[in-house]
């Protein structure tokens, strides 16, 4: 996501707090962070650290002796920290379910200087299809996700979406905060434009069942 959408943030442009930390950075983890497939633990340490590869979400740093084959084939160097010097970054690969202690991870590691909010508003959220203009969905008592560093998302009762102009999708993606969507949407000619997570975090409860849309494929308007 851009700081250049004026109209999904509701505000003006890039105005939301900006990522905390920049490229490069690096901090202890203090949760066991634990990896398994079908063959049992590939990665269970409590001594990894956090690695800003770039500033919107860190990857896991961990010692290499702590990795089992099959997972090292994806880690890459760690970043140059005196304290990392034993470590690898390690990606969350798919073919793996991976927990903090024991609750599941989805997408990345959480970052511990990212706060999410789910705040209900009244403010007029309107969604088009850019071109045709014609409606995809307006609410006047959204929920709003404000995340740092990203513009805030808007989340719709399906109640207020057009769903004739929308076309289930197969497509399934994974957020460390939100969990792991439900439901996507398409539009004719624009590809993947709505989500929903009918079974989110329990931090993020009041969006289950909610409808967002990608402000990069249509047309979302907010009210002050």
């Amino acid at each position: 996501m851009t700081a250049g959408r004026p109209a999904a943030e509701g505000i003006a442009p890039g105005h939301f707090p900006g990522p905390p930390v920049a490229a490069g950075h690096v901090a202890p983890c203090p949760r066991r962070v634990r990896a398994r497939d079908d063959r049992g633990w590939a990665l269970d340490t409590t001594r990894a650290f956090y690695a800003w590869e770039h500033p919107y979400y860190p990857q896991y740093a961990v010692p290499r002796a702590d990795l089992a084959d099959r997972l090292a084939a994806t880690a890459r160097p760690a970043p140059p920290d005196e304290r990392l010097c034993d470590h690898v970054v390690v990606p969350l690969d798919a073919a793996f379910a991976w927990l903090e202690e024991s609750e599941p991870v989805h997408g990345h590691p959480r970052s511990p200087y990212v706060r999410v909010d789910a705040l209900r508003s009244e403010r007029t959220v309107t969604v088009h299809l850019p071109g045709s203009g014609e409606l995809l969905a307006r609410s006047s008592a959204p929920v709003a996700v404000f995340e740092t560093g990203l513009p805030p998302r808007w989340y719709l009762d399906p109640t207020t979406v057009a769903w004739p102009l929308l076309t289930p999708t197969d497509t399934v993606t994974r957020c460390p905060y939100k969990g792991v969507t439900t439901d996507w949407w398409s539009a004719e000619g624009l590809g993947d434009v709505a989500w929903s997570y009918g079974t989110p975090t329990v931090a993020l409860a009041a969006i289950a069942g909610l409808v967002a849309f990608d402000d990069g494929r249509v047309e979302v308007t907010v009210a002050p």
